[in-house]
């Protein structure tokens, strides 16, 4: 992150040093000799009024002032000697300008008025030493006094009315983030709700005209009173994941009390793949233990999307492998795939699992190798 005070601090060094070098070259150029002891207590007073100028903004006012007192103090002390009208110029501009710029309305005016003061003393005392008139005087006070000081005023205004426009762009800029924020909420819960009326309305019909079904057969025990078994188990399981995931996605709280399932449920999973019709083994290997919830939960979604795809595309048996390893959980799902299929998966369900597996920073490889498709991902965890 950026110094910002350091940066603001070494510019005020520089510029401090910038005019002392400018101010102490005008006035031994144009200044009296350096046999008068005058000459070198004005030029004392010159470095310390600049140098102060180096010293932080709340100090402007004491600065202002002891620029006044040098403004005041230098023709009297140097008695008509050349140089008078050159000890602090610069200096004397950039304290009205920081008193200007920096300070509240009150004292601001307040060091204003000790300029003025300093600047028309030092004025008249040349005037008549040196014969100049009160138009002069004017000029000379609204040039090196009022003006510096009318243009921090000027520069403070701007700077808060533009950091006023700043703060509106971005208040205006996170009211319009957050109003499409509400509506893609608002309407992903109308797409949930449709959803909902559409699959379960649906679902359901084909639990129960599998329940009829099963009913109806002679006999239990054969291959199709087994497939309307799993019709109906998997009709209900179904039924409860989208429940489940609404009430989730609506913040209700039957919900937020009903646990996903995850990796303690895979073999209700592989049961109701076999009572499918599709052949599944599982093999764990490593030194089993606890999971992050979610971490389990998104092992568990990714084994059946994996299942499904084996069910719609593959021809054999199924080996799902569990790999527990030091700092990472693997899991492998390999079919073999029917003749003439080239993807064993749909585009969706495979950009779902690589989704899943980036939220928490793993790996995923899927492909198909002679007659096989295999899904494997890994997810690095911490073991204690």
């Amino acid at each position: 992150m950026r110094d910002v005070s350091g940066s603001l601090r070494r510019q005020s060094l520089l510029i401090a040093a910038v005019c002392l070098v400018s101010d102490v070259s005008m006035y031994v150029l144009i200044g009296p000799p350096p046999d008068y002891w005058q000459t070198w207590v004005v030029l004392a007073l010159l470095l310390a009024a600049d140098a102060a100028l180096a010293l932080p903004p709340s100090t402007s006012g004491l600065v202002a002032l002891l620029h006044a007192v040098l403004l005041a103090v230098t023709p009297p002390l140097l008695d008509a000697a050349p140089g008078a009208e050159t000890s602090n110029n610069v200096g004397a501009l950039l304290a009205g300008y920081r008193v200007g710029a920096w300070l509240d309305l009150w004292p601001a005016l307040a060091a204003l008025a000790a300029m003025l003061a300093g600047n028309v003393v030092g004025e008249l005392i040349e005037q008549n030493l040196a014969g100049r008139d009160w138009r002069l005087l004017a000029a000379v006070t609204l040039g090196n006094v009022v003006m510096p000081w009318l243009v921090g005023r000027y520069t403070t205004a701007r700077r808060a009315y533009i950091a006023e426009l700043e703060q509106a762009a971005e208040r205006r800029r996170q009211d319009e983030a957050a109003a499409v924020s509400r509506a893609v909420a608002e309407e992903r819960s109308t797409i949930a709700r449709d959803l909902h009326d559409v699959i379960s309305h649906h679902v359901s019909a084909i639990g129960v005209h599998a329940g009829a079904a099963r009913m109806g057969l002679a006999g239990a025990g054969t291959p199709a009173h087994e497939s309307l078994s799993a019709v109906e188990s998997a009709s209900r399981s179904a039924m409860d994941d989208l429940r489940r995931l609404l009430d989730l996605l609506h913040g209700t709280g039957t919900g937020a009390t009903r646990r996903q399932p995850g990796l303690d449920n895979i073999d209700e999973l592989l049961d109701g793949v076999r009572r499918a019709g599709l052949a599944v083994t599982l093999r764990t290997t490593g030194r089993p233990a606890p999971l992050p919830g979610s971490l389990d939960v998104t092992l568990y979604r990714i084994t059946q999307e994996a299942l499904t795809n084996a069910l719609r595309h593959g021809d054999g048996a199924v080996e799902v492998v569990l790999e527990y390893g030091d700092d990472e959980v693997g899991l492998t799902v390999v079919n073999p795939v029917a003749p003439g299929t080239t993807e064993a998966g749909t585009s969706r369900g495979l950009a779902g699992i690589r989704q899943r597996v980036a939220l928490f920073g793993g790996q995923v490889t899927t492909g198909q190798s002679g007659r096989f498709w295999e899904v494997r991902v890994a997810f690095p965890v911490e073991r204690s």
